[in-house]
């Protein structure tokens, strides 16, 4: 998307894809990873892209699509641990000759899961996902530049996991939200028992104190917007409802149904669902 500023933001968006699970979802889909979302922030020449995906193919798309974009690829972004937002970024790193930034709670959520790789990530997705090093690095402040435009790293605490972050991009009125807000896309609650879900509406509050005018999500249906008062509305709302009827519900099928009712329109039913399983374990 192109701004007033001379920087634009494009999202490139890694369709959903099946996991090696063979239960299906109490509603009958199959077990499906949630759609993803890549951002390429660029200027002139150089450009800056956030949370790389997660498998080789998808990284492999990415790297064509940053090479059409003709920019010279600086740094890469990542929100927080979790390996649907970075698995990808050594192969793009060294692809391009870019740096990988991130939080210091961020890289140790990134040590933990390459650690759970093997028993989780590899089982979901076998002999999907690259070879994923933590090469990530801490700046100074929290702070980069892309042009002389100042990339803000605001860390968040715990949304769908703990230490989260999100990039503000004030001359874009931009946030990357990575997970903490969610567009469209059923959120992931599988973290979210002992406070979590206020520990992720307190990030919601921070993000929204930013005043962004855009909001990029982690997670998108592709055909929605990214118009950040209706994401954070929204999100809100989910996790609302999620807290009002937990209470009322004795077992994760019967909190599932009530979500889903809630929220017919939302993609990938199967992500409530692990949450569901969760909650009530």
């Amino acid at each position: 998307m192109s701004t007033n500023s001379a920087l634009a933001y494009e999202v490139f968006t890694a369709d959903p894809i099946p996991l090696n699970v063979p239960e299906l979802v109490p509603n009958g889909d199959r077990r499906m990873f949630s759609p993803l979302s890549i951002t390429l922030i660029h200027g002139e020449h150089d450009a800056v892209l956030v949370d790389p995906p997660m498998t080789t193919v998808q990284g492999e798309a990415v790297a064509q699509w940053v090479e059409a974009s003709g920019k010279n690829l600086t740094h890469i972004f990542v929100t927080h641990g979790h390996g649907d937002h970075w698995f990808a970024a050594n192969l793009l790193a060294e692809r391009f000759g870019a740096q990988v930034v991130a939080t210091e709670g961020t890289i140790k959520q990134m040590h933990h899961n390459v650690a759970i790789r093997p028993g989780f990530w590899d089982k979901l997705l076998p002999g999907q996902i690259p070879d994923s090093p933590v090469t990530a690095v801490t700046v100074p402040n929290n702070r980069f530049t892309l042009e002389d435009h100042e990339m803000v790293i605001v860390e968040v605490g715990h949304t769908d996991t703990d230490d989260t972050s999100v990039l503000h991009v004030p001359d874009l009125d931009l946030v990357v939200a990575g997970d903490v807000i969610y567009n469209g896309v059923h959120q992931f609650l599988v973290e979210a028992k002992n406070g979590g879900l206020d520990a992720w509406r307190r990030a919601i509050d921070t993000v929204e104190a930013l005043q962004p005018r855009w909001i990029v999500t982690g997670h998108k249906n592709k055909a929605l917007d990214d118009d950040a008062t209706r994401a954070i509305k929204e999100t809100r709302q989910y996790l609302n409802a999620a807290d009002e009827l937990l209470p009322q519900h004795d077992s994760a099928l019967s909190f599932f149904n009530a979500m889903l009712e809630l929220f017919p329109e939302r993609l990938n039913p199967g992500a409530l669902w692990n949450g569901a399983a969760a909650l009530y374990s």
